[in-house]
């Protein structure tokens, strides 16, 4: 008994040792990466100037077209993350203002994210890489229930987030290979596709009267003296439940409804994406009101 106990015991910390190991040399290859996501460069980055950066989920990625600022001379990149929350937008901008970023503009797209405070998992996963080295990120996550096991147990995130962050993806972190996540200066440009989905129903959904993470991103804009453009933005003529964008302007104000501003199905690729025609016309409008170009 006492020799099985031992072995058992040999087995526990080699494989307490190997966790260890992998998860060191996991982390060292994504500390070094700067040219496959949106997270890893602004982690990875120094310093930079903005004129415009642009903030939240797939209706922020597809919706701003950075050239168009950029045309009108103003620097801007389109930070939105596909299937992101707000819950990554505002650590995103927190990475930044630790980089000392210099931002003029903040444009947030803050619709239907609102419903929720919750993290996303499949985005919020790109961040725990660096959780051991961020300060800010480790207390971003720290409300968060798996919190402990994700902190204290080596590699852990790395097995339970394999599909984001696992062998595959450090793999081509340690290779250099590119993907298209900072082309055309972070935005995605949709195309109409024929079985696009264009039906929607938001009856059911309301936006929360107090968003933590929205209130983040505004109170980090106010320290920062950073002017805060929070920006709902278009869905297609079938949706249902549009009184949702009612229900927003009613709990915040602040916020600018454009849901209306493009709505004809022909400039959507799905219900809640315009097509890069649409994303194009609603841009044209987003400078003329708020930048005067």
């Amino acid at each position: 008994m006492k020799r099985f106990l031992i072995y058992i015991t040999k087995i526990i910390l080699v494989v307490i040792l190997i966790a260890i190991v992998l998860d060191g040399l996991y982390t060292t290859i994504f500390m070094q990466s700067k040219n496959r996501g949106k997270i890893e460069t602004v982690f990875n980055s120094r310093a930079k100037k903005y004129d415009v950066v642009v903030l939240g989920s797939s209706r922020a990625n597809n919706h701003f077209v950075s050239q168009m600022f950029e045309d009108k001379g103003l620097k801007t990149f389109n930070y939105g993350m596909s299937g992101g929350h707000l819950f990554e937008a505002s650590l995103m901008l927190k990475l930044m203002i630790e980089r000392k970023y210099e931002i003029k503009n903040v444009i947030l797209e803050a619709d239907l994210n609102l419903a929720n405070d919750h993290e996303a998992e499949g985005i919020s996963a790109l961040f725990l890489p660096y959780i051991h080295n961020s300060d800010i990120i480790e207390k971003h996550f720290s409300s968060q229930e798996n919190f402990k096991e994700l902190y204290y147990v080596p590699f852990y995130r790395y097995i339970k987030y394999d599909s984001k962050i696992g062998f595959r993806e450090t793999f081509f972190t340690a290779i250099r290979k590119k993907t298209n996540a900072l082309n055309n200066l972070g935005y995605y440009p949709l195309e109409k596709h024929k079985n696009g989905n264009m039906k929607n129903n938001i009856v059911n959904l309301n936006p929360l009267p107090h968003n933590k993470y929205y209130e983040e991103i505004k109170n980090i804009c106010k320290v920062n003296n950073i002017n805060f453009i929070a920006i709902m933005t278009p869905m297609c003529e079938n949706v249902v439940g549009m009184n949702y964008f009612d229900k927003v302007k009613k709990a915040y104000p602040e916020i600018h409804n454009y849901e209306n501003v493009v709505e004809e199905n022909k400039y959507f690729s799905s219900c809640g994406h315009m097509t890069d025609t649409g994303a194009k016309i609603f841009t044209t409008k987003i400078l003329k009101d708020f930048f005067n170009k």
